[in-house]
């Protein structure tokens, strides 16, 4: 993630508006070029990308846009006596009960969520639907019932003028990108799986009827003879010949695929002294999630049909028990895994980096990556080269359902877990994710040079102070710690 200062801003600004300013530069060049002799004209090779860029705007993008909003399909609502469950679960585990109901209603005035308000916001919450069924009220009015005691007043009757998030049935937020980005991604690509090929790793494909499926299109998927094992999830494998440690299978995060993680997964695939000698090396299997990778393919996976595939390529190397190690929206595929019935007894120790999981009730995840207005140089990052990219803003409006991706801390009791937290975290509400976790009301009480540690029999939280969303993999001395957590859990043997 990049950094907070003006010249970050200035740099950030410039990429984004530049990047804005080819498909309407393209489609007014082409349009006029089509109708008039203009008397100073581009190369001929330009002239035909600025040609492509139109096409690929009113053709590809304008087309898959509206094919995009179409309505997600929930999961079937739960029973009654579950979702009341769910619900004073998460009621119990609400920090700040004026944060919690203004940011979900995207910091509307207290005085305009009313009562109606509030029960749209559990009618899609808690029912996953935004239509009125008058068999719900009793349990709608339960629900206001309880949150007016949390905040110790009454809510208005009526409506107000209050909006809430409801991302599954929102308008999904995307913008265009042009042909010129998805080079950009193309190349970043290339170097991504040179750098891993040079470092031991080997490129699993998918069938030759679904590369078309996956654009920018990836040469690997023609020239690599090692076929996926899976339908559709591609993956990069080190092959596990230890007898005594732990293979480590990896879920990366929002953003580019794997080029941010090539460092760390370099570092950690690096001879341990003399144990690769004499024992064999670690085996590692690092996932790949297209669709959230900012390429164009096909929807993303649901949780069943993720935690199949994943199966079938640990099934492929017989693999028993793992250490399973997740990024960002890689927690939400590890919550899918535990709860997984012929997965979850092979996940052995845990490392969850940045994750987004925990709390997910909280408004925090959602409103700042898909609603907040950017206002600083991370923002804007994260807003267009991320939350707006269109399979990725598909992926989180239509394809995320939070009752599923929640991750509570009793999920994980009986692992041995760690938690990499950062500070400065534009994305979640790591203090709060850091009080849930521990127990301590006022964490970080003590930082050493801006790091904390706090660790039970079983779980271990990392804290670094002065980091932002993903930074961790970004320095060496950071890596070494997460890779020196990871080798700790794989020498647990099997």
């Amino acid at each position: 993630m990049i950094g907070t200062s003006i010249w970050n801003y200035i740099f950030i600004r410039t990429c984004i508006f530049g990047l804005q300013l080819v498909a309407p530069f393209s489609i007014l060049y082409s349009l006029a070029n089509s109708l008039v002799h203009l008397p100073l004209g581009l190369p001929r090779a330009l002239e035909v990308w600025l040609a492509l860029e139109t096409a690929f705007y009113l053709i590809i993008y304008l087309l898959r846009k509206g094919y995009l909003q179409t309505a997600a399909t929930h999961p079937v609502s739960a029973s009654r006596a579950s979702r009341r469950r769910l619900f004073w679960r998460c009621h119990s585990n609400i920090p700040d009960e004026i944060h919690y109901l203004r940011k979900w209603f995207l910091d509307a005035p207290e005085a305009e969520i009313k009562r109606e308000n509030v029960k749209e916001f559990f009618r899609w919450a808690f029912l996953s639907t935004g239509h009125l069924d008058p068999g719900h009220e009793e349990e709608l009015e339960e629900y206001a019932i309880n949150m007016e005691k949390l905040l110790g007043r009454k809510f208005e009757p009526g409506r107000g003028s209050a909006k809430c998030m409801r991302l599954t049935l929102d308008q999904v937020d995307m913008t265009h990108r042009s042909l010129t980005w998805y080079f950009c991604i193309f190349i970043v690509d290339i170097i991504a799986s040179s750098y891993l090929q040079l470092v031991g790793f080997s490129f699993c494909r998918i069938s030759y009827p679904r590369f078309l499926q996956i654009f920018p299109f990836r040469p690997l998927n023609l020239f690599k003879s090692r076929r996926s094992p899976a339908r559709s999830v591609t993956y990069w494998h080190r092959p596990h010949t230890s007898k005594t440690r732990l293979p480590v299978l990896f879920i990366h995060g929002i953003g580019v695929g794997l080029y941010p993680y090539t460092n760390f997964l370099a570092e950690l695939s690096a001879q341990d002294g003399d144990k690769d000698l004499v024992d064999g090396q670690t085996g590692i299997i690092a996932i790949e999630l297209m669709s959230i990778s900012s390429h164009l393919t096909v929807d993303t996976l649901l949780k069943n049909d993720i935690c199949e595939e994943i199966e079938l390529i640990l099934e492929a190397y017989n693999w028993g028990k793992f250490v399973l190690v997740s990024h960002s929206y890689g927690s939400v595929i590890a919550t899918h895994l535990l709860r997984a019935p012929r997965i979850a007894p092979r996940i052995g120790p845990m490392l969850f980096i940045d994750p987004i999981t925990f709390l997910l009730h909280l408004p925090d995840v959602a409103y700042n990556f898909l609603y907040r207005k950017p206002k600083r140089a991370n923002e804007y990052q994260l807003s267009y080269f991320g939350a707006k990219d269109i399979g990725i803003a598909h992926t989180l409006f239509r394809r995320f359902f939070w009752t599923d991706n929640i991750l509570w801390k009793e999920d994980i009791d009986g692992y041995d877990v760690t938690v990499v937290l950062s500070g400065r975290d534009l994305i979640t509400d790591t203090k709060a994710v850091a009080r849930y976790l521990t127990g301590m009301d006022d964490w970080p009480s003590e930082t050493r040079g801006g790091d904390a540690i706090w660790n039970s029999d079983t779980l271990y939280i990392m804290w670094f102070d002065f980091l932002d969303h993903g930074q961790v993999f970004d320095k060496r001395r950071t890596r070494k710690m997460l890779v020196d957590v990871i080798r700790s859990y794989s020498t647990q043997g099997q």
